[in-house]
């Protein structure tokens, strides 16, 4: 691999021209970076694609084979028409023969740009280091010299810090939102089955539908606590980037779960209403979630762009 040195022999920072050819370096290595990621994106499809059209060209042949032999072939012979029915359906095989040879050939021309791009990322490997290595050390030089351009270039350090701290603390507040959003639509599904079967029970279902009612609600019981914890953690990652909240999803009373609809101590139609009741209560949550994620990413992709105009403006003062 080869890689450019933004110092001379004597150890001495590189001129502006070595700063600005490394920036160069820098953005070819992020835009081969981006195509690598669509063709691993084109690459995945086209073999799912693949896989698919195989099944396809087996099932067809198989098609086939039977007009051509077997029981199948018999039949055919029996009632007429066989020749134009073995002929549509070798048509359509070789239809299906001809699409999978097509994307096979689509999957080498990919794989043969990608192994180009993994070539030019190779050669370029540790490009971004050095970049951030001879801006470092440009600005210590800047900042040791009392070069006018020092004091905002502290101030930028200063913001910079800030902006990657604020950064790190928001993505693991949606990490942990995330988190939270499965847990509880884990619960939502299993009250969900409880509505269904609870609904078939009034209108006759009898012991089985009770037997999956119970099923589902004490999979629902369970899942609430594992979703109350993912929860509490939720809101401490989001005391962490000052948002107060205390997400609680609601009472959900054991006993009320494990009497109450077990033991059928209330008519099945208010079981049914209490269902509902929780349900819509914990779709609540789900929706609380769901609008906490948005302003998380919307906060998020603000400090992104923020923290992208100050390492501009680094760049720009170093570069000058």
């Amino acid at each position: 691999m080869t890689s450019f040195n933004a110092t001379d022999p004597h150890g001495q920072t590189g001129s502006d021209d070595d700063i600005r050819t490394l920036r160069e370096r820098v953005r070819r290595f992020e835009r081969l970076t981006r195509e690598r990621a669509v063709l691993d994106s084109r690459i995945h499809e086209v073999r799912a694609l693949i896989g698919e059209l195989e099944a396809t060209l087996a099932k067809e042949e198989d098609d086939v084979a039977r007009l051509e032999h077997g029981f199948r072939a018999f039949l055919a012979a029996l009632t007429g028409g066989k020749e134009e029915r073995l002929a549509r359906e070798r048509a359509e095989a070789e239809a299906v023969r001809l699409r999978l040879d097509g994307q096979r050939n689509r999957l080498e021309w990919l794989l043969s740009d990608l192994r180009a791009v993994e070539e030019g990322l190779a050669e370029l490997d540790g490009v971004q280091r050095e970049f951030e290595v001879a801006l470092a050390r440009r600005e210590r030089e800047l900042i040791a010299s009392g070069d006018v351009r020092a004091q905002e270039l502290t101030a930028i350090a200063r913001e910079l810090a800030d902006a990657d701290a604020d950064l790190r603390e928001h993505e693991e507040a949606h990490r942990a939102g995330v988190a939270a959003a499965q847990a509880v639509a884990e619960v939502l599904k299993n009250l969900g089955g409880a509505r269904s079967a609870s609904t078939w029970d009034m209108l006759g279902g009898g012991g089985f539908a009770d037997l999956v009612e119970h099923g589902h609600l004490r999979q629902a019981d369970a899942a609430a606590w594992h979703a109350q914890r993912a929860l509490d953690a939720f809101g401490r990652e989001l005391a962490d980037v000052g948002i107060h909240a205390e997400p609680r999803l609601p009472q959900i009373d054991t006993r009320w779960f494990a009497d109450m609809f077990f033991d059928n101590i209330i008519v099945d139609a208010l079981r049914h209403r209490r269902i509902n009741q929780t349900g819509e209560a914990v779709a609540e949550v789900a929706v609380w979630i769901d609008t906490t994620l948005h302003t998380l990413a919307t906060r998020r992709d603000g400090i992104r762009a923020r923290r992208e105009e100050l390492l501009a403006r680094r760049e720009e003062l170093l570069s000058s």
